[in-house]
């Protein structure tokens, strides 16, 4: 059992030998109960293929083809076991539980039965990261905002947590903890989740982001999304909420009809580095956005929401922490689609003014 500054983490093993990691408020949990389903010993192969045309790395995970689809409710994989089904989860209640995708896009033992290519201008690799679904809660039908800041703190304390654990992966290179909600957005399981990706390549979109970190450190000596933030809550107009150590505001030059990026006021690289303060009003600040978001239609906001860490060995002094959310949902019964522009030439078109959006999500209109 492994203390964290508010939560207990408990480690253990599933049936096929995949880690599962309970985290709890309360001291003392028993977490002894053993998976009794009789599994196959996780083996899964993934690759990741180069694509020297655009510079970017391509995920092969062909087994996921197979994976759960829409299950019904009362056979829900993510539920506690109970009443003699048994699920991926083997204790009869749980608060946050984090355990390794039965299906993963990455995975660790790929390094041992995945072949290299490097015959020009062929390149591939095995795809030795690894994939986590994180449980934010036993209870099927609540939604994590309807969570209690309580209850949401854990879940801060778990994305902490498997975030140190899965940088000390030497082939692992950026850890992005994301959660995907909605029919809409594609999600194929109703239980409230989210999942961590260890990738074993920083993605493209945040290389980038560090590159620009790093240039205006390098030109102008001070971090770039300090200055942003400064400039957002002068301005105001962007801002969703302000608390004493977050700001959430739409992006001025936002992408989504509604998005929102939140970050600390205090230049920290991860998820890790904040303090038990910061964690709390973290808890708080992300949950009323969450509201704000389910506050925009008559039903539940589609949205992914994803934490934008600094990766594991570069621009880490130069990154500044953030989340961003979004929805893909332009008004009641539209969505916003990625056509041709966006797409095709990587150019977005949003429909909605970032000003007005903000206005919207602070209830203001």
């Amino acid at each position: 059992m492994t203390p964290l500054s508010r939560t207990q983490a408990f480690h253990t093993a599933l049936a096929d030998g995949r880690e599962i990691v309970y985290f709890d408020r309360a001291p003392g949990v028993d977490r002894g109960a053993q998976d009794e389903r009789d599994l196959p010993t996780a083996r899964t192969t993934a690759q990741v293929r180069w694509n020297p045309l655009f510079g970017d790395y391509v995920g092969i995970a062909s087994h996921r083809q197979d994976r759960t689809y829409k299950p019904p409710a009362d056979l829900c994989p993510l539920c506690p076991s109970r009443d003699g089904k048994q699920t991926e989860v083997p204790a009869d209640d749980y608060e946050v539980v984090v355990f390794e995708n039965r299906f993963p896009s990455f995975s660790l033992n790929s390094a041992d039965v995945v072949p290299r290519v490097d015959e020009s201008p062929f390149r591939s690799a095995p795809g030795a990261g690894r994939c986590e679904v994180v449980c934010f809660t036993s209870d099927h039908d609540r939604p994590f905002s309807q969570l209690s800041v309580e209850h949401a703190r854990t879940v801060v304390d778990a994305w902490g947590d498997r975030t140190t654990a899965l940088s000390v992966f030497d082939s692992i290179d950026y850890v992005f903890c994301f959660e995907n909600r909605g029919e809409e957005i594609g999600v194929t399981l109703g239980h409230p989740h989210g999942q961590i990706y260890g990738y074993p390549f920083v993605p493209p979109r945040f290389s980038t982001f560090g590159e620009a970190l790093e240039h205006h450190r390098e030109h102008h000596d001070r971090c770039l999304q300090c200055e942003l933030l400064e400039a957002e809550c002068a301005d105001g107009s962007r801002i969703v909420v302000a608390s004493d150590h977050w700001v959430a505001y739409v992006p001025f030059a936002a992408r989504w009809p509604y998005e929102v990026r939140l970050a600390p006021r205090r230049h920290v690289p991860d998820l890790p580095a904040l303090t038990d303060d910061e964690r709390d009003d973290l808890a708080a600040t992300y949950l009323t956005v969450l509201k704000a978001f389910d506050g925009l239609f008559d039903t539940p906001t589609p949205y992914i929401s994803g934490w934008q860490q600094a990766p594991v060995r570069q621009y880490r002094d130069a990154w500044h922490l953030a989340a961003e959310v979004f929805t893909i949902r332009r008004a009641p019964g539209k969505l916003k689609y990625l056509a041709g522009s966006e797409s095709g030439a990587g150019v977005w078109v949003n429909d909605v003014q970032p000003e007005a959006a903000a206005a919207r999500l602070r209830g203001d209109a």
